[in-house]
């Protein structure tokens, strides 16, 4: 299926694409796949995608092809274009642009890492393999040893989302010596609800050399609290400005005023999940606050509803902020 815009040419030289390595911290924007009516990748907004995050939403990191990009959904061709762009168009603009590089097929996996790192990716990241699944920890690492390897001056993140997965491994258990079998790791997107792993995983970092970027939106207070680096999220795709106006409001500390826009957020998306919320329902609600065309999801996936467009909207719209916008 061929992209609007442009052929694929992979940049082969490696290109020094962001601003200068930064830690990688605070809000990290899920991209959403821009894709035309029917149904080809859409590259030619991905430039206007990140100014309007940076410039609106104030988010200079993003996570490009995971669930929200619906990374397994597109070929290994598209997930190509796709990382190219992002990091053509984030140069100079964006601090972190991580690639989700996972994969069913390990060979697909070290393909898509060695691309990444050709073409100057800051981070890639791997979710556990889903339909023939690692039992234990060894395995898992055994899988994500062989991808981080084919990308050795990359920095490597385990993507853990145990809800769609299935592989149920906890990152406590994980974290016990991986530094030694993969030198690259760098830390965890943590998309799960259990905080007593994350609380363990925060507490035996102690050098914080690892980050943990919290997963679950609507709870990412708690996870700050219990000590979090940041998040990678959807919601930060129209959020952004109101969620980092929550971090700032965490750090000073003000927690009344940062509990304010954490439950203000969780408002709306509680309306949302009701509704029946994911993939198809957030490119929507992208594409009525950014004004960018974000397109149908693919299948299995559908549009949705007209009636979910204008209920989230007004919603939306109906919220009352602490900084009164």
């Amino acid at each position: 299926m061929k992209a609007a815009r442009r052929p694929h040419s992979p940049r082969v030289e490696k290109e020094s694409s962001m601003t200068p390595r930064k830690k990688l911290e605070g809000l990290v924007a899920a991209t959403v796949t821009p894709m035309t009516p029917d149904g080809q990748i859409n590259l030619s907004v991905i430039h206007q995608y990140v100014d309007y995050l940076v410039s609106e939403q104030n988010v200079k990191n993003v996570f490009v092809n995971g669930t929200t990009g619906e990374g397994l959904s597109l070929s290994i061709q598209e997930r190509k274009q796709l990382a190219e762009e992002w990091i053509c168009q984030g140069k100079n603009k964006l601090d972190h642009v991580i690639i989700h590089v996972g994969a069913l097929s390990l060979p697909e996996s070290q393909e898509l890492a060695r691309h990444a790192a050709a073409i100057g990716a800051s981070g890639i990241a791997v979710m556990a393999p889903f339909f023939f699944k690692p039992t234990n920890k060894d395995e898992l690492i055994a899988f994500l040893q062989k991808v981080a390897s084919e990308a050795p001056a990359v920095p490597f993140y385990y993507y853990h989302i145990p809800h769609l997965t299935g592989v149920k491994i906890h990152v406590e258990e994980l974290l016990d010596g991986i530094k030694k079998q993969i030198p690259t790791f760098q830390g965890v997107k943590f998309s799960d609800t259990d905080l007593l792993d994350l609380a363990q995983c925060i507490s035996k970092n102690e050098s914080k050399q690892f980050a943990f970027l919290y997963g679950v939106d609507e709870q990412l207070l708690s996870a700050l609290a219990i000590g979090a680096n940041g998040a990678v999220g959807s919601t930060f795709n129209y959020l952004g400005r109101k969620t980092n106006l929550m971090l700032q409001a965490f750090a000073k500390p003000d927690l009344p005023l940062a509990q304010k826009y954490q439950f203000l957020t969780g408002e709306f998306l509680n309306f949302v999940i009701k509704l029946g919320f994911g993939v198809a329902q957030t490119k929507a609600v992208m594409t009525f606050v950014s004004g960018i065309p974000m397109g149908p999801p693919r299948l299995p996936l559908v549009n949705a509803s007209e009636e979910f467009i204008i209920k989230a909207k007004a919603k939306l719209d109906g919220i009352v902020w602490p900084d009164g916008d």
